[in-house]
């Protein structure tokens, strides 16, 4: 008896260490693995050495928007060589397969290798943090902001730890950046936080974080985010106009032009969803800022439109364009 259960336990201790060895592969997590804590990665890098790409989605879908894939799969498509994070709140230790089963982009950004469905976890994120106090003693009910609020201490956390660039989740990439620590200007006033980059444990973002508690105004809209990144960057240096499209350096911080990530300012985010007579290239931007947030009528994708946002999925994120756009439902919001 005793000799079949040692061989019980033999055969398990192999299937567990085949799995564990399985999940430690560079590959990706390939639908339909299913999300577990091991995959929260904050002191290794998953793909390589360098740091990568982080997104956060702060609700509890599932099921990501075509934007959304198209922000990741587009990053993932620009830096090959570089872990994208997408940290999605709706994702839990006890996620079953079937209930992301029926989400066509939650399986074709799963089979991207460069790409990683991670559970986020606010306790675990704000841990060893100044924001974790902060964390522990605000009442979501009664904060107006809140998933906006949530996700700038979020992302914050995410880059101090990791290291890397955050990206919201509608930043279509159009090719990749070679700087490390790095702001970017949203207009010639304020420094924007939709995209940002810094190495692991930079003091610029634990400052970020001690403002962040310190003069929290939780009523204020972008208080915590853009208004937190201009107050600690005009703290280091006084940061004057840009001259033509030439980027700003403050103590080995780059404060980039408002043309590397906002060529279309947020007051013109329609033109997105227009037809432009001419071609354009967006040679002085790495990236497209699409204000998701202005766009309060829902406009679509829609295939065939030949709109500028059509054009730039069918570019930067034709997979998500095939699938989401073009497939049996059509145009998709």
């Amino acid at each position: 008896m005793m000799k079949w259960v040692k061989i019980g336990l033999g055969i398990t201790c192999v299937f567990f260490l085949a799995f564990v060895y399985k999940r430690s592969q560079p590959s990706g997590c390939i639908y339909p693995c299913q999300p577990c804590a091991e995959l929260f990665p904050m002191q290794k890098d998953d793909v390589s050495q360098s740091s990568g790409i982080i997104f956060v989605e702060t609700t509890d879908r599932l099921e990501p928007p075509p934007l959304v894939s198209c922000s990741v799969e587009s990053a993932a498509r620009a830096y090959p060589n570089r872990p994208v994070r997408f940290f999605m709140k709706g994702l839990k230790n006890n996620t079953s397969m079937d209930s992301v089963s029926t989400s066509p982009a939650f399986a074709l950004l799963s089979a991207m290798k460069n790409v990683f469905l991670l559970p986020l976890d606010m306790e675990t994120v704000f841990q060893d943090t100044p924001l974790l106090p902060w964390y522990h003693k605000v009442n979501p009910a009664q904060e107006r902001y809140w998933l906006h609020v949530s996700a700038d201490g979020i992302r914050l956390a995410l880059i101090w730890k990791n290291g890397g660039i955050y990206m919201d989740t509608d930043v279509i990439s159009i090719r990749p950046i070679s700087l490390e620590d790095f702001l970017t200007a949203e207009d010639f006033r304020l420094a924007g936080n939709a995209i940002f980059g810094f190495s692991r444990h930079h003091k610029f973002i634990w400052d970020c974080m001690k403002d962040f508690v310190q003069n929290y105004r939780g009523d204020i809209w972008g208080h915590q985010g853009p208004g937190l990144l201009t107050r600690r960057l005009k703290a280091l240096c006084p940061v004057t106009n840009f001259h033509k499209v030439e980027d700003i350096n403050c103590l080995n911080i780059s404060y980039l032009h408002p043309q590397r990530y906002y060529p279309i300012p947020y007051v013109q985010w329609n033109r997105y969803f227009q037809v432009w007579e001419k071609s354009v290239d967006f040679n002085n931007s790495y990236s497209l800022h699409l204000w998701n947030y202005m766009n309060r009528q829902h406009k679509r994708v829609v295939a065939g439109s030949n709109t500028l946002v059509e054009n730039l999925f069918k570019t930067y994120c034709p997979t998500t364009y095939k699938v989401l756009i073009q497939g049996p439902e059509g145009s998709s919001p």
